[in-house]
């Protein structure tokens, strides 16, 4: 097949970030499918770079995009990435089959064109649950345009040839508009070749400026308004006399700011901004942490999120501390791989940290357990595998005239 795969933020295992629509597209190519993908970066000095990235045919064009925009100019930015790539998926000839992936929401406009225009069938990927997530947040409160943006999700998920799902909770939510047979829950992915166990990394442990015998407790990724890291600053603060705990925060995002102005305002000697990095070092910094803090705010639509960094950190072979009381919390307890650490109650998240730390042998265990999860459930191998099945069933159901 020839697919176009558009995602607005698509990244390679070179940039930080997620990587998930990289692998998929790799995995396709490997079983003899053309991947087009379209994107935006502003990385390149043309409006419009074409080049090839691993086998991937990527059309990048030049818009701008970051957690910390303003709401309207984030809307300006997932508009005009909406309106390039329906211009430019309109030239692209002999497509088979699209694939689109969220979020945004209006990501799933250049599909739906697509096939209304050009008769082209096309698969739409829910990562996080548009528009139910910025409702509750807040982000959209006008009560015509929440009608409009449900409206506009329906339009989409009952138009698209298959869903596909990253959490049991996302799925739950497609499965109001359409039947079960046309959704697939495929969650994010493992990366075991990335994210392992290994010796520590002594020299980047001093590079960075941290203590080499503390008992490390990271945070990674994205820190945006969702991620509700304040809480875990709140837990820092009820440890701020142990010297020998330090908090780590990789990436950057909305929230950043505030969280360090926090710090600095209660002199929180024990937590550390450490910035963006590539993949590749944030494995090192992982690997030399002792637990992984997986942190949202206590919304209930954010108990369907599928984070990265949950999967990076079973793969690691770290325990994780999750504080969402949806299917990570599961995962976390039936696995016997973590905690659930209710946020509104900071002392439950320091005094995991603090059994943690004073019983390693207990650590030691659950970062086995989460190794063996993500190898055995969640590698990107077996689930890279199963997406390429699910859309080489939804082309052959095409192909057969069939009513998916």
């Amino acid at each position: 097949m020839n697919i176009l795969y558009i995602h607005q933020y698509f990244l390679t295992p070179q940039e930080p970030g997620g990587t998930r629509s990289y692998w998929l597209a790799q995995e396709l190519i490997k079983n003899g499918h053309k991947v087009t993908m379209i994107t935006s970066s502003t990385k390149f000095k043309e409006e419009i770079k074409k080049i090839n990235v691993d086998g991937i045919e990527v059309i990048y064009f030049k818009e701008d995009y970051d957690q910390n925009m303003s709401i309207t100019r984030r809307l300006k930015a997932f508009l005009k990435f909406m309106y390039k790539s329906s211009r430019i998926g309109l030239k692209q000839r002999n497509i088979d089959l699209v694939i689109a992936t969220s979020t945004p929401l209006t990501i799933g406009i250049p599909a739906l064109i697509l096939k209304w225009f050009k008769n082209k069938p096309f698969v739409f990927e829910v990562r996080d649950l548009w528009p139910e997530v910025p409702i509750q947040m807040g982000a959209i409160k006008n009560k015509w345009m929440i009608k409009a943006t449900r409206s506009l999700e329906k339009l989409i998920y009952k138009n698209a040839a298959h869903v596909i799902a990253l959490s049991p909770g996302m799925q739950d939510g497609v499965l109001q508009y359409i039947p079960i047979d046309k959704t697939s829950m495929i969650p994010n992915m493992a990366k075991m070749d990335e994210f392992w166990p290994r010796e520590k990394n002594d020299l980047l442990v001093e590079k960075l400026g941290l203590n080499k015998n503390s008992f490390k407790a990271v945070h990674f990724g994205s820190l945006g308004l969702a991620n509700g890291a304040h809480t875990i600053i709140e837990s820092a603060k009820l440890l701020k006399d142990y010297k020998d705990i330090e908090f780590l925060f990789v990436g950057g995002g909305s929230t950043e700011k505030q969280l360090v102005d926090e710090v600095k305002k209660y002199q929180l000697d024990n937590v550390k901004f450490l910035g963006k990095f590539p993949m590749k070092d944030v494995s090192e910094i992982v690997n030399f942490s002792d637990v992984s803090l997986i942190s949202f705010l206590d919304l209930p639509i954010l108990y369907t999120n599928s984070p990265n960094k949950l999967f990076d950190s079973l793969s690691a072979g770290k325990p994780i501390v999750v504080n969402s009381a949806g299917w990570t919390k599961s995962i976390a307890e039936d696995y016997l791989c973590g905690y659930y650490a209710n946020p509104k109650y900071p002392q439950e998240l320091a005094d995991k940290i603090l059994f943690l730390k004073n019983n390693p042998s207990t650590a030691s265990e659950m970062g086995i357990n989460s190794r063996n999860l993500a190898e055995k459930v969640y590698d990107k191998s077996i689930l890279c595998k199963q997406f390429v099945k699910v859309i080489e069933n939804v082309s052959h159901v095409i192909n057969k005239g069939s009513t998916i």
